[in-house]
């Protein structure tokens, strides 16, 4: 959602948050030159940031304010998965074809030339791919600790792709495991590459159920949010398992209103919701100030996201987004554990106001949304909980 002039009276200090963002990050800014003139004059690694800033410019600024250690780690580790995925979204590819490309990408890093043109849904992408060769060569250049980890899970990850090519997801379980592919993944690597770097402790790798939970928690929101955009470009991520108590078809919902459907979108948010206080309870763990942030960032923006979107019609209509004003103040926000737990709270009651008591899903979502808050919190000071705001209403 974009800043109107309305929102610089109602939001002033999403407007200041929005400007000091501006002026911290612009040494960050993407190259403005096309990539293809990037890729003839940059060397290896500099194109990977090139890169990096075209297919995410929120990550690229995150990233590159990673300590010195974890930044070329990361970066590439990144590039990898895009360009993994890249190849998993191409559908003009044969799926015979898919199915060979990703389970054999992660082989293809032993080989200094390696590369493949014309696949990609975006130029961006495309030329990634055609110039694979650079990402190579800089992975060559990481410490062989770093190559593993990575190399592990973009193999688990592309046998995971090949699961889920031309299939619908039917049950939820297939949804939690569609989700563990492509970004609970994500999450397991980022912590393993944290402690082999030396940054963080063992703690945060030793329970993946958390690491996996902040890549779920991502993942699902981003496939919620995304209804109206999935469905005119012929995808299907929600699955049928809870859709089809709503409705006979997932298409019917676009442009809908209908009790039904609002109820689909909340049951779906209320899922979701449930790998909110495994994100606390890992952020909990990071004691590196720039990991934290790295780390923080994209969660409250989730949550952030799903209180926009919870019970919000607009979903079937269009891609639903937080005002940028709000995105530049909760990032100035996310530096350490207690702002960020704030967040949550506020998010959760906000949720909790647009809760009717009427929907079956009532009682657990009120329940989820009560075990977010408790987080950290001693029992004694839970007497005033969500759960007891419900019953008192």
């Amino acid at each position: 959602m974009e800043l109107s002039i309305s929102d610089f009276f109602r939001y002033p200090d999403e407007f200041k948050a929005l400007f000091k963002i501006k002026r911290q990050h612009k040494e960050y800014q993407p190259e403005k030159k096309p990539l293809n003139q990037l890729a003839e004059k940059l060397d290896d690694i500099d194109f990977c940031y090139a890169v990096l800033g075209k297919v995410s410019r929120s990550f690229s600024v995150v990233i590159q304010q990673l300590p010195c250690e974890l930044k070329d780690p990361v970066c590439l580790f990144y590039l990898v998965l895009r360009a993994l995925d890249s190849i998993e979204d191409d559908t003009r590819i044969s799926k015979e074809d898919r199915i060979t490309l990703l389970k054999n990408f992660h082989q293809f890093h032993q080989d200094p030339e390696w590369n493949i043109k014309g696949v990609g849904d975006s130029e961006d992408y495309q030329l990634l791919l055609e110039n694979y060769s650079k990402v190579i060569s800089s992975f060559s250049r990481l410490d062989q600790k770093y190559q593993n980890v990575i190399m592990e899970i973009c193999r688990e990850m592309g046998e995971g792709m090949c699961e889920f090519l031309d299939k619908e997801v039917k049950t939820v379980e297939e949804y939690d495991r569609y989700c563990y592919y492509v970004a609970g993944l994500v999450g397991v690597g980022l912590s393993r590459l944290f402690v082999e770097a030396g940054i963080e402790n063992e703690e945060v790798q030793a329970n993946e159920d958390l690491s996996i939970s902040m890549g779920l928690f991502l993942q699902k929101t981003n496939i919620i949010r995304d209804y109206h955009e999935d469905i005119v470009a012929g995808r299907t991520f929600w699955p049928q398992e809870i859709w089809g108590e709503y409705s006979e078809r997932l298409e019917d919902m676009i442009y809908s209103e209908s009790e039904k459907s609002m109820k689909c979108l909340n049951h779906l948010i209320t899922d979701a919701l449930k790998h909110a206080t495994d994100s606390l309870k890992y952020l909990k763990q990071i004691r590196n100030p720039e990991v934290f942030r790295f780390c923080a960032i994209p969660q409250v923006m989730a949550i952030a996201t799903l209180n926009e979107i919870f019970n919000n019609a607009d979903v079937f209509r269009r891609n639903v987004k937080i005002r940028k004003g709000l995105a530049a103040k909760l990032i100035l926000g996310s530096s350490n554990y207690d702002n960020v737990r704030d967040v949550f709270q506020k998010m959760v009651y906000e949720i909790f106001s647009k809760v009717s008591l009427h929907d079956d899903k009532c009682v657990e979502l009120v329940s989820i949304l009560n075990n977010i808050v408790s987080v950290d919190k001693p029992e004694s000071e839970n007497d005033h909980s969500v759960k007891q705001e419900l019953v008192e209403a």
